[in-house]
């Protein structure tokens, strides 16, 4: 009974440091996230009259058009996503939402930044990036800034639409209300915000290495192995099983199925080294978002 409490007490220190690291972890990221997008704002969008998509494109196209200041544009307008947000995700990542836009408001109202350049390709790309990267941080943080993701997400589950689709329209929308309302010019250059400022959610999000599950069916899953943990220094999980309906009809044979995480720059060699082995064997590749634990950096190679 004694050890059995002594467990517990251990096991609630251990969950109670995981909290705790979590929370500064999330603060750290919602802070850095909240800054770099209010220097992208600030710094290069908002002052030479650029747009970009999302939610954040429509509280910059109001701004431009009226003249209201954007720290009130962004709290507000966000403020119904973040109840969608309350009733379709969770109470927490709401709060977290909450708080993470009304922190930008606050930078974007009080805050003072300077003015970086006003040529338009290097406002674009550079305010998209930074714009990107502070939603990027704050999603890492467990919020948004932009409420985009929040009201598609919601849109996918009450129609047909996937996420990808309504992003995609919601944004179309936008940009060609700017080259109605402004010209065709700002609303390119809004398209290159937006593209610039995706792409860099994507790499502060998942990483600038890219994941890959691959899971490998062979009869010669042995070698296979071999190789994947010898010549690439990956590591593996060897799954059971049987085999079902082929070429050959039906079969009942067992095997090794190969398991491997590896980056995409690795991709197309453990192809060719599983092609060495078998050229028939059943190779299966998926795109991973995130992973933790396990083996995930490659082990250095005997002789390296």
């Amino acid at each position: 009974m004694g050890s059995q409490q002594r467990w517990n007490q251990l096991s609630a220190l251990r969950i109670r440091r995981i909290n705790i690291e979590r929370m500064i972890k999330d603060t750290l990221f919602i802070s850095s996230g909240v800054l770099a997008a209010g220097f992208g704002l600030k710094g290069f969008l908002l002052p030479n009259k650029f747009l970009d998509g999302g939610v954040m494109g429509i509280s910059l196209l109001v701004n431009v058009l009226t003249e209201i200041n954007l720290a009130y544009l962004v709290f507000i307008i966000n403020l119904p996503f973040v109840v969608i947000a309350y009733t379709q995700v969770s109470k927490k990542f709401a709060a977290k939402t909450l708080l993470a836009i009304f922190l930008l408001a606050v930078v974007l109202r009080f805050l003072e930044f300077p003015i970086i350049t006003s040529d338009k390709l290097l406002i674009s790309v550079f305010g998209g990036f930074f714009l990107g990267a502070g939603i990027g941080l704050s999603i890492r943080g467990g919020s948004v800034i932009d409420g985009t993701e929040v009201l598609a997400i919601y849109s996918s589950r009450k129609t047909t639409l996937t996420v990808g689709d309504f992003i995609l329209i919601f944004n179309i929308v936008i940009f060609s209300v700017a080259a109605y309302v402004i010209n065709i010019e700002t609303a390119l250059y809004a398209i290159l915000t937006y593209l610039v400022a995706s792409k860099t959610v994507d790499f502060v999000v998942h990483g600038i290495e890219e994941y890959t599950s691959v899971m490998i069916v062979s009869e010669r899953s042995d070698e296979i192995k071999r190789a994947i943990t010898g010549k690439m220094g990956r590591g593996v999980t060897i799954l059971k099983g049987s085999g079902g309906y082929g070429k050959t009809g039906h079969r009942t044979k067992e095997y090794d199925v190969i398991y491997t995480v590896i980056t995409r720059l690795e991709l197309q060699k453990m192809k060719t080294e599983i092609a060495k082995i078998d050229e028939n064997a059943f190779v299966v590749e998926n795109s991973v978002n995130d992973i933790k634990g396990g083996m995930i950096k490659k082990r250095p190679l005997e002789g390296e």
